[in-house]
């Protein structure tokens, strides 16, 4: 069974940001022979997630609202406590956006079929940077027959 390995890369914004990246996959799907198997969307970093769900604005800012509900920045956390640990210069105070990552998910995925994604009518593979802006990449796997 045909395993193709590759890379998304995304340059972030400030913030939480949350980018569509299904685009991205199936183009990366178009260039493999690969017409039933699965596609493997894996977030290589821990303030950053993915979930499967409607890329429409007014719910994208939902989610922001909701996220920074769940895990406000301005709350104490012990992961801040800079002084305490072994950590670079520049480490920014981002307990907040470890705990929204741990909320959602780090992988996704997607079953394909015929050579496309079998994916709902308004579903979409959703990248959150909650801790932006940086450098960022998705490790995709792509696996089938």
């Amino acid at each position: 069974m045909p395993i193709v390995n590759k890379i998304i890369e995304i340059e972030t914004e400030l913030g939480i940001s949350i980018y569509n990246v299904t685009p991205q996959i199936k183009a990366l799907l178009n260039t493999t022979s690969i017409q039933n198997g699965q596609v493997l969307v894996f977030s290589r970093h821990t303030t950053t997630a993915l979930a499967i769900n409607e890329y429409e604005e007014r719910l994208l800012e939902d989610l922001k609202v909701y996220l920074r509900k769940l895990a406000p920045e301005s709350d104490c956390y012990l992961h801040n406590d800079l002084h305490l640990r072994d950590v670079p210069e520049d480490e920014p105070m981002n307990a907040h956006s470890h705990l929204m990552a741990m909320t959602l998910s780090t992988s996704e995925v997607i079953p394909v079929v015929d050579g496309k994604l079998r994916l709902g009518t308004w579903q979409s593979v959703l990248f959150f940077d909650l801790d932006g802006p940086r450098k960022r990449t998705l490790s995709i796997q792509i696996l089938g027959e």
